[in-house]
């Protein structure tokens, strides 16, 4: 009996091992291949008291006033494309040095707040003495709910603060090709934004 259940295991085994003929062979690694159109900028028509230009791909442009101890605006610039959104904050500056000196506190504790889970924080100032711009930009690197912010003033009248959000989980990797293509989009903002 017990040598019937022996040959029997034998036979199923060398079955079993032979059966499977194919060679296991592993898939080649692959990268997902997002494709965006090239960027088309055109002038903003807001009632703000500044001026920038935008991708054409932001389709939902809103803008409003906010309630704040100065003239504030918030500005939402959505692409439903990318699946994403950068949100713009205007504050007046009243020629206030206080104001000035808690904007930039704010805007920077903002940054600094996703260090938590940030892999790297590089940060690249920008200066433009001819249209009176100064500002830096921080590109956050890792798991993280905003992976670019930005802030942008003349010291004396206008602030404007901006971020990058998704509507997806963080996940560094996947959101990376979209969140390159619109760092780009926050850069021409910073590099167009007139003050009226």
């Amino acid at each position: 009996m017990y040598s019937n259940i022996i040959k029997s295991f034998i036979a199923l085994s060398f079955f079993v091992m032979t059966s499977c003929g194919e060679d296991y062979i592993p898939k080649p690694k692959a990268l997902l291949r997002l494709e965006y159109p090239e960027a088309t900028y055109i002038k903003t028509d807001l009632d703000i008291p500044f001026s920038f230009e935008i991708n054409e791909l932001a389709k939902k442009v809103k803008a409003k006033k906010v309630i704040a101890a100065t003239n504030s605006y918030g500005i939402n610039l959505e692409y439903p494309e990318l699946k994403g959104t950068i949100f713009l904050t205007y504050k007046a500056i009243d020629k206030k040095e206080k104001n000035l000196r808690d904007f930039l506190r704010d805007a920077q504790n903002f940054t600094q707040k996703h260090t938590v889970k940030a892999d790297e924080i590089p940060v690249t100032a920008y200066q433009n003495d001819e249209r009176k711009v100064y500002g830096s930009f921080a590109e956050v690197k890792g798991n993280v709910a905003s992976p670019a912010q930005f802030y942008v003033t003349d010291s004396l009248n206008h602030f404007l603060t901006g971020s990058l959000y998704f509507y997806a989980k963080p996940n560094y990797d996947s959101i990376l090709p979209a969140a390159h293509y619109l760092q780009k989009d926050i850069r021409h903002i910073m590099e167009t934004v007139t003050w009226k």
